[in-house]
């Protein structure tokens, strides 16, 4: 890992259209990458059309962050003149979404510097009163919770689908270590113009292609919500996972923004590697804050913090975080958050452990490597950890420091 943690405070943020039951929240980290290639877009009202239409989107850059750039700002245009005032439901707007993904395209070609790389997978969601069309190209994925479960979820283009592969050999070109031409990981994407110049086939039959799949889903009053992000995000998570964990964030009344920055919190200690955007839409169905589950994730947290205290007074001498945490995650704590489990509440154990050493007559100062307190938590979730070798955090008797928040230091500074 030759990158160097850049720290990126999370900037999350949402809305509301109160008047047809739409809530959002976006979240973006950059993560262990020494740039930041993600972009995002939100609109609760599409102008031109009635009450009821949005429109929510995740661009994953590579090669630098142009291409996500250009969709984030862009695409919504493109799609509203392909949409026009009166679209028809749901064959127009499929082939709508179809055409403003190619135009948004070809309009990035005119101005791209010729002979540079890079390029944007992207994902997006429209919303109208009647249906939810997901249009994706790429690695960046959209799952749709409904009843309680996974109802949808867009598969990646990578290029051994055979859809894909066909259209690879069809336009002369090759794929090797998965991958076109041993260079490109995805079939589809914004951008990568070097992948798009076949002699004599139109733009959705080159090697790469800007041509979304693209679902129309009729909506029912048992949708929950949407989740758009880009593959950082699922490098460290399943859909079924982030689901369940999504809904049970819910039920605690947590507003989406916040969900989207604590699941992005997840994700790192997880140990995700990449850039990462998440974008939440809650519909009407969305889980209800539960008093049950409030109670229950408040008696989670107050065990939590009582075991940091057993193991902190039980040690000769003061435990390290990691210890601590990697002590407990061999334990069989109950009510941990499905899908997250013990990572989605680092949070709390580094708060009750910061708060063991404020309380005493001695002040502790941490100094951590969080880079290696990622790593440490991705080997133990693998069964791969030894902590003998991996002294992570240093404890000792130096000047009084204030700790707020330890998982801000794991997470986002450098040690």
């Amino acid at each position: 890992m030759g990158e160097t943690w850049k720290k990126k405070q999370q900037k999350p943020h949402g809305g509301a259209a109160v008047s047809w039951g739409l809530r959002f929240g976006a979240s973006a980290a950059q993560g262990w990458r020494a740039r930041m290639e993600d972009a995002h877009c939100a609109w609760l009202a599409l102008p031109g059309l009635p009450p009821g239409w949005a429109f929510f989107s995740v661009f994953d850059g590579h090669g630098g962050a142009r291409a996500a750039r250009f969709g984030a700002r862009h695409l919504p245009r493109h799609v509203l003149e392909a949409l026009g005032p009166a679209p028809g439901e749901p064959d127009g707007v499929r082939g709508a979404l179809r055409r403003a993904f190619l135009n948004a395209d070809e309009r990035l070609r005119s101005l791209w510097p010729r002979g540079e790389p890079g390029g944007s997978t992207a994902v997006a969601l429209l919303v109208s009163p009647s249906f939810l069309y997901l249009a994706h190209c790429g690695d960046s994925r959209a799952v749709l919770s409904r009843a309680g479960a996974v109802a949808f979820s867009t598969e990646d283009h990578r290029p051994l689908r055979p859809r894909e592969r066909e259209r690879i050999h069809d336009a002369g070109g090759t794929i090797c270590r998965r991958r076109i031409e041993g260079s490109l990981a995805v079939s589809r994407a914004l951008g990568d113009f070097a992948y798009k110049e076949a002699p004599g086939r139109p733009p959705e039959l080159q090697l790469v292609s800007a041509e979304p799949e693209v679902a129309a889903l009729a909506r029912q009053a048992e949708d929950e919500f949407v989740v758009l992000a880009s593959d950082g995000v699922w490098d460290a998570m399943s859909g079924a996972d982030l689901a369940g964990l999504v809904a049970s964030r819910l039920r605690l009344g947590l507003a989406p923004e916040l969900l989207c920055a604590q699941l992005l919190d997840t994700c790192l200690c997880k140990g995700s590697l990449d850039n990462m955007t998440c974008i939440l839409v809650c519909f009407p169905g969305a889980p209800r804050p539960s008093e049950e589950a409030i109670k229950r994730e408040l008696a989670l947290d107050t065990a939590l913090g009582r075991r940091v205290a057993e193991l902190c007074a039980s040690a000769q001498e003061p435990p390290s975080l990691n210890t601590v945490f990697t002590t407990l995650a061999s334990e069989d704590i109950p009510d941990l958050p499905p899908g997250g489990g013990l990572y989605c509440k680092a949070n709390v154990i580094a708060e009750a452990y910061s708060q063991l050493y404020q309380a005493s007559k001695e002040c502790w100062e941490v100094r951590t490597s969080t880079r290696m307190f990622l790593e440490c938590s991705r080997m133990f979730l693998l069964g791969a950890f030894n902590p003998a070798p991996l002294p992570l955090l240093v404890v000792g008797k130096l000047k009084p420091v204030r700790t707020r928040d330890l998982l801000d230091t794991l997470i986002h500074s450098h040690s």
